[in-house]
């Protein structure tokens, strides 16, 4: 099996100024993880080759991002991908594409494979970033974006990425929350902002940063200011406002052989035409004690165990049914199954529904062979907010991973660079 790709000769680029989303000055447009068609499966967005790195390089460098993903059809589609430079709350910045890039603003998505001897068809499609047509040349936060037939407003997928120029350095730790009601549920991630080439003629306003937990952005601690500032040093150390549940470790199963039942996996059955999955039902663990394990922080990895040799096309994909049985139907709000098999998002696609015969949320989602970690949350009604502390629990001893973005913005500047990325893990002391 080989990958094809096409060579496309482009004799005309026509620069857009601003992408068609936000063309008036005044207009916001938010971007977010997102996947607009219900056949595109399986988008991963990391560093060349490391499956569970976070999607961040640093400028200049000679790193690369792949995107991967699966589209559920046997023909190849027309899609091309743009980069949008955002800002620190992920609304467009509004500077010119020609500016933060080097090369073509659009480009055709040319890499792409057929998936071979599986019972799902499906193509798999991937991007290098940054490559020979399209570099980015500010630091900042960005959005790929891909969309089909060269109409930017045909959706396919949006992912975040990353490009950092490292002018601060950035130190800290997580503990035990100094101030916990909670009798010791929640961690603390206490940090400093060490400047050596920065102007900074406001301190408190030219540096913003971003506290993430496991990368996810639902609950993502903003607009921090410093609590302390002496000469070159941005002290965040506070008691109460850098503060997140320690939540529980993520539930996971492996499905990365249709021969036998991976970990967590009940049963299979190949219903023609399709594999079956039944993972083993789960339980409530809020009212259970901490269990320590090694797992992945909420992520996946595309892996097969049977006889293949390209991961992309020859893993299969299966149904997996999940099913969490309780007392009695939550009400207020929905419960979605949640990490990086759902984008981070808690949506239609990943909502359980109550099953009132055997009282239980069950769901099924089509899934590629691989390892997956995740968990469940209840979303009340109308909130942007995902909450796993009632069905998982939360222990500060669980093992997190935390990513601090600085970000950097001067009086002249129309732009926010990122100047500083640090990721730190609650199991490791600093």
């Amino acid at each position: 099996m080989y990958r094809k790709t096409i060579l496309i000769f482009v004799f005309l680029h026509i620069i857009l100024t601003l992408n068609s989303w936000a063309s008036k000055k005044n207009d916001k447009y938010y971007y977010q993880n997102a996947v607009y068609h219900d056949e595109i499966k399986s988008v991963q967005l990391y560093r060349v080759g490391n499956e569970l790195s976070n999607p961040e390089i640093e400028l200049g460098s000679d790193a690369k991002l792949v995107l991967k993903f699966d589209e559920l059809a046997e023909d190849v589609k027309s899609y091309s991908y743009t980069l949008i430079h955002c800002d620190v709350n992920w609304n467009e910045s509004f500077i010119q594409q020609s500016e933060y890039l080097a090369g073509f603003p659009d480009n055709p998505v040319t890499d792409y494979a057929m998936s071979f001897n599986t019972t799902v068809k499906f193509v798999n499609y991937q991007v290098q970033i940054p490559n020979d047509d399209c570099t980015p040349k500010y630091s900042g936060n960005y959005a790929l974006v891909v969309f089909e037939d060269n109409n930017r407003e045909n959706l396919v997928l949006i992912q975040r990425f990353y490009v950092v120029e490292p002018k601060v350095r950035i130190e800290g730790q997580v503990k035990k929350a100094t101030f916990d009601p909670f009798n010791g549920e929640n961690q603390e991630v206490d940090f400093k902002i060490i400047n050596d080439q920065l102007k900074l003629l406001n301190p408190a306003e030219d540096i913003k940063v971003v506290l993430v937990q496991n990368r996810r952005w639902d609950n993502a601690i903003l607009d921090l200011k410093p609590n302390f500032i002496r000469d070159n040093v941005l002290d965040y150390d506070y008691n109460k406002e850098n503060v997140f549940p320690g939540g529980n470790e993520f539930r996971y199963f492996d499905i990365r052989t249709k021969r036998y039942n991976g970990e967590n996996v009940g049963e299979i059955k190949f219903i023609r035409p399709y594999y079956h999955v039944s993972l083993l039902p789960d339980v409530i663990r809020s009212n259970k004690n901490y269990s320590p394990y090694k797992e992945m922080n909420g992520n996946f990895v595309i892996e097969s165990q049977d006889r293949v040799t390209d991961f992309d096309t020859e893993c299969d994909y299966m149904f997996v049914h999940f099913s969490l049985p309780m007392e009695s139907q939550l009400v207020g709000g929905t419960v979605n199954v949640f990490g990086a098999l759902t984008g981070w998002n808690a949506n239609k696609s990943n909502e359980m529904k109550w099953n009132f015969e055997s009282a239980r949320y069950e769901l099924s989602m089509l899934l590629k062979q691989g390892y997956y970690n995740y968990q469940y949350v209840y979303v009340p009604e109308g909130a942007r907010k995902a909450d796993s502390v009632n069905l998982e629990g939360t222990f500060f001893i669980t093992e997190n991973d935390y990513q601090i973005f600085a970000y950097y913005r001067d009086q002249a500047s129309r732009y926010d660079r990122l100047v500083g990325f640090l990721t730190l893990n609650s199991a490791v002391k600093n």
